[in-house]
């Protein structure tokens, strides 16, 4: 099984606590990473409590922020930019523009569903295909050759 490095920061997006809930799996966020903050920005956008062990956090450099803003939507920038001071951190960010700019500002960065193989991988659940069926019942897009590879990944 692939080990990913381990981050001490995890700073995730609205897309990803979104999903997590409607499938029921937020605590996977929980039982493969330690230390899970997002931004106050993300925090009103979701729209409903997070659980207490998501730690919120405002973006110091609002300059950046704003200039990220350009290219994404809010939540994403105020996640890229805390990410930029809290550097080395991960980065869930499911929306590809966004996951281009973290690129561009070389900070590490995976999505909802990688965070699913991370709990495979680390022995939190046995498999993802059932988590895998319950995101496609969603409004959620995979494509057929992302679904393969995320089971390849898993090794299913």
């Amino acid at each position: 099984m692939k080990t990913p490095p381990n981050f001490n920061i995890v700073i995730a997006d609205t897309t990803c606590f979104i999903l997590l809930e409607k499938i029921g799996e937020m605590e996977l966020l929980r039982s493969v990473f330690d230390n899970i903050i997002t931004t106050d920005i993300v925090a009103a956008e979701y729209g409903f409590p997070l659980p207490n062990w998501v730690e919120i956090r405002k973006v110091a450099d609002i300059h950046l922020q704003e200039v990220l803003q350009i290219e994404v939507d809010a939540g994403e920038a105020s996640a890229i930019a805390l990410a930029t001071e809290l550097s080395p951190a991960l980065l869930v960010l499911d929306d590809l523009e966004a996951r281009r700019l973290a690129r561009q500002l070389n900070l590490n960065y995976t999505g909802t569903l990688g965070v699913v193989l991370r709990a495979k991988w680390s022995g939190q659940i046995e498999s993802v295909k059932p988590i895998m069926a319950r995101i496609q019942n969603t409004n959620f897009r995979i494509t057929d050759q992302l679904y393969l590879d995320v089971l390849k990944q898993a090794e299913e």
